[in-house]
């Protein structure tokens, strides 16, 4: 099985994620950024899951990452601004047929969810969903996850493996 886990990641807890649920979902599965995911790189993939870190209670825009580059605000270390947004790498997501799944890394409580608006995005495309939109938690806006969240992580792409298994 030929597997990507895409991944926004300005602070490192996305990507953290995305690296467990690919290994979760076992030999064949790549954690990649939206910078390497290039279509190329999806063509042909059986699954791909992709997620970003939830800001201003939404998944991020190019518009809140220029906010961000320019008040980063009090993080441990600068944003990894290299890769672009879950937003722009969506928007150039071609059309396909694969089985999908979205995730996001937000802080507990009411402060909105990314995942719901990348599965919508893939079902767009015409991406089948498997598994609902999953949120990881972060302690805090700049993170870490809180413990047990790639335990949590890998888990759950061990549960998408065995989901896309039995399709």
């Amino acid at each position: 099985m030929k597997a990507v886990v895409v991944y926004e990641s300005l602070w490192g807890n996305t990507a953290k994620v995305a690296s467990a649920i690919a290994e979760g979902i076992g030999s064949g599965a790549k954690a990649m950024s939206t910078r390497e995911a290039t279509p190329e790189m999806v063509a042909g993939a059986d699954l791909i899951v992709a997620g970003s870190p939830v800001f201003a209670f939404k998944m991020s825009s190019d518009k809140m990452r220029e906010s961000i580059r320019k008040n980063p605000g009090p993080a441990p270390a600068p944003p990894d601004l290299s890769h672009p947004s879950m937003a722009s790498w969506l928007d150039s997501l071609p059309e396909g047929s694969a089985a999908a799944a979205a995730f996001d890394t937000e802080a507990r409580g009411p402060f909105g969810k990314a995942a719901p608006t990348i599965a919508r995005s893939f079902e767009a495309a015409g991406y089948r969903l498997i598994g609902k939109p999953t949120g990881f938690y972060v302690s805090g806006k700049y993170g870490p996850l809180r413990d047990g969240e790639l335990d949590r992580a890998r888990e759950w792409g061990r549960e998408l493996a065995a989901a896309l298994a039995m399709r």
